[in-house]
Parts: structure tokens; C-alpha cells; sequence
């Protein structure tokens, strides 16, 4: 069964410098467990990932406050492999078309993003697109390694116009993840449960569903 939740809207999400964003985000989002261990045989570890979505006039939002054994991020170029490192993503449908957007952040808020049929069929966002995605967190864009239990936040705000509409529509289908490929413990973590015999956020039957809660 799909997951799914209201919600909120939050006024002027784009403009919050990192601190009131994160702030505002865990206290006025609808919280959203990222804790779907599908393929729990083969990749048991679970760190702790709690997502929070609001949206306001003209963008949509996401906070992720991650606990985990060993945080790397080495890609430090968009649009780069970054599913490799210590990585949350946000996974849309289009809400006007066929295919998804997906938007995949690593620990150092380097993305990627791009417009998808498949995973295989892409067009990725343009340095100007991506310019337009408002991103926050703890580290700065550099390299990192940490062997040890430890927590790091993450956040991006997309303006709708990126998704082909202008304004929060009734409800929108995605998907949330977690994922390190090359980390001492790789995972896949999902909001919503995927049941495929292998790991494929790329997947588009098994989004949840966010309904908007109008003010």
C-alpha cells in the first residue's frame, strides 16, 4: 500500500536564510518517515531519516535530518554521481505529463535533477535550472568522511515552475529516499514501500501521494 499525507502551506519558503529554514521546516512540515527497508536481506543497515514537505506560493520544500554510521559525500559537481555518496532525494510525477522529476542531493547539497521517463531516458536541468533551487544544510560543498554515528541536515526549495505548473496543485504523487551506494553500509530507504526484488527508486507505481492542505 502507498503511502500518503496532507501537506501544509508555509509562507515565503524561498526566502529563509538555512537556520529559519530548517527551523520552520521541522516545525511547521508535515513530517515524513523515510524508514521502508525493502530489501532488508541483502541491505539490513537503517540509519534514522525523517524528511519534512510544506509548500508556499511558488515552491515546494524539503528538510531531511539524517542519523547514520558513516556520512561521505565526495561528488561535488551537479548533475554527478551522487546517489554514491550519503545521499537524500525527492522524487515528483509530472503533474502536467507523463514521467517524474527526480532531485537527488548528497551531504555537501551538490544535485542532480533532471526530467525522466525512465530510468535510462533524462534530460537533466540546465546550470540555470538548478541556480533556481534554493539548497541548505550542514556542510559546506566539500568532501567529506565520517566513520562514526553522526547527524547532518539537508534541504532544497523547487519552484514549481520547474515541475510545468505555477502554483501547488490538489496533490502531487512522489517518492522519498535515502541511498549510499559506496558508503561501509549501503542502503536504500524509502517513504513509501516499494515491493521490486531489487533495489530501483526509479519506480514511479510505487509514489505516495501528498495532498495539499490550503490555508
Amino acid at each position: 500500500m502507498s503511502s500518503s499525507a496532507f501537506i501544509p502551506f508555509v509562507e515565503a519558503l524561498e526566502s529563509l536564510d538555512s537556520a529559519t529554514f530548517r527551523t520552520t521546516m521541522s516545525q511547521k512540515g508535515v513530517r515524513l518517515d523515510v524508514a521502508c527497508c525493502n530489501w532488508q536481506s541483502e541491505y539490513p543497515y537503517t540509519p534514522t531519516v525523517t524528511a519534512y514537505m510544506a509548500y508556499s506560493k511558488s515552491a515546494i520544500a524539503i528538510l531531511f535530518e539524517v542519523t547514520e554510521s558513516h556520512t561521505c559525500a565526495v561528488e561535488m559537481a551537479d548533475n554527478g554521481r551522487v546517489w554514491e555518496d550519503s545521499c537524500v532525494e525527492l522524487f515528483i510525477a509530472n503533474p502536467v505529463g507523463e514521467g517524474y522529476f527526480n532531485f537527488e542531493m548528497n551531504a555537501i547539497k551538490s544535485l542532480l535533477a533532471a526530467k525522466r521517463l525512465s530510468r535510462t531516458d533524462a534530460v537533466h536541468f540546465s546550470d540555470d535550472l538548478l541556480m533556481q533551487i534554493v539548497r541548505h544544510g550542514s556542510f559546506d560543498n566539500a568532501p567529506v568522511d565520517i566513520r562514526h554515528q553522526n547527524s547532518w541536515w539537508a534541504g532544497e526549495v523547487i519552484p514549481f515552475t520547474l515541475l510545468g505548473v505555477e502554483s501547488m496543485p490538489e496533490s502531487l504523487s512522489v517518492n522519498i529516499y535515502k541511498c549510499g551506494d559506496n558508503l561501509l553500509q549501503p542502503h536504500y530507504l524509502s517513504w513509501s514501500p516499494i515491493t521490486l526484488d531489487k533495489p530501483n527508486f526509479h519506480c514511479p507505481e510505487f509514489f505516495g501521494t501528498l495532498i495539499a492542505k490550503y490555508e
